[in-house]
């Protein structure tokens, strides 16, 4: 199996991705998109350069931010080494693209993507780096459509297939473990596909299988939102939106581990938080009147299922 770390090839595509992302968003009438491109002085801590794309406040996105990142340190930092301690104080290198857009009308379900590869490089000058990529797509809708989430899990499945049948079931897998908030007992949308640490292809496809993902992710939520961005709304889904978006700032802030990854790397803060939605509202003991669309989201949508 392959073992060379292309960097530039795999700069280059995502800085490609993150144009069209943002580029497909802007054809939908929705505002342009806040190019803030930053670098990290080499006497820093954490090195490295970046261009965070920020939208808010919005029309048909209320906020969101499709970043890339590309960074080096001098050691990794626990939340990365916690299953593979032999690489505790290692030098990295790390880059990828992270997205997290929030539409206003709450029948457009949040989102989130996220593509990565990852180097460590042992203090032994005789061994060769080690590397992984990671990424995936996720779905959190306020009121569910069940047709919106086959369609998601679909076009997920399609965008792994080529690179081994086993891989959507496993990445369903991770993804409905990962995206869950073990303190609310409860699932933070209808789940996607995770996956971390992940080298058994080697480079060559292993980059392949990022580039998959990345591409599919406009043909997993773009058809979503345009089906569902002009439905009528009032104040009550409006409130209903905010109190879910609660769940996300929860998960986000408390099991996030790219979160972590960021923020124990000493990464920019404004663009590791650019996930937060702009309103979040936390109620005591809520529970959706039963027979609501609200309970339905509850009874039908959080809930670990097969969507095929």
């Amino acid at each position: 199996m392959d073992s060379q770390i292309d960097f530039a090839r795999v700069r280059s595509y995502l800085l490609n991705l993150q144009q069209k992302i943002t580029a497909s968003f802007e054809q939908l009438d929705a505002p342009r998109f806040i190019h803030d491109q930053w670098q990290r002085a080499p006497s820093e801590r954490l090195r490295g350069d970046g261009i965070s794309c920020i939208i808010e406040p919005g029309g048909l996105l209320e906020s969101g931010g499709v970043n890339f990142s590309h960074v080096s340190g001098d050691t990794l930092p626990s939340s990365a080494t916690s299953v593979r301690p032999q690489l505790a104080g290692c030098r990295f290198e790390a880059l990828g693209i992270s997205l997290v857009l929030h539409p206003h009308n709450p029948y457009c379900p949040t989102v989130h993507m996220n593509v990565r590869l990852l180097a460590a490089t042992p203090a032994d000058a005789d061994t060769a780096p080690v590397f992984w990529f990671g990424g995936g797509m996720d779905l959190t809708p306020y009121y569910g459509f069940a047709e919106d989430a086959r369609h998601f899990h679909r076009t997920c499945r399609d965008a792994v297939a080529p690179f081994g049948a086993d891989l959507y079931p496993r990445f369903k897998q991770a993804c409905d473990e990962y995206f869950f908030l073990k303190h609310r007992n409860e699932p933070r949308g209808i789940g996607g596909i995770f996956y971390d640490d992940f080298s058994e292809l080697g480079f060559e496809a292993g980059f392949k299988l990022m580039q998959s993902v990345g591409d599919a992710f406009t043909k997993a939520y773009l058809p979503i939102i345009k089906a569902r961005r002009h439905l009528p709304f009032g104040p009550n889904e409006k409130a209903f939106q905010a109190y879910r978006r609660g769940r996300y700032v929860e998960f986000n802030l408390v099991c996030d581990r790219g979160t972590l990854f960021g923020l124990q790397s000493g990464g920019r803060t404004e663009s590791i938080l650019m996930s937060l939605p702009p309103i979040a509202h936390w109620r005591y003991d809520w529970k959706p009147e039963p027979g609501s669309p609200e309970a339905e989201l509850y009874n039908d949508f959080l809930i670990a299922r097969d969507w095929l």
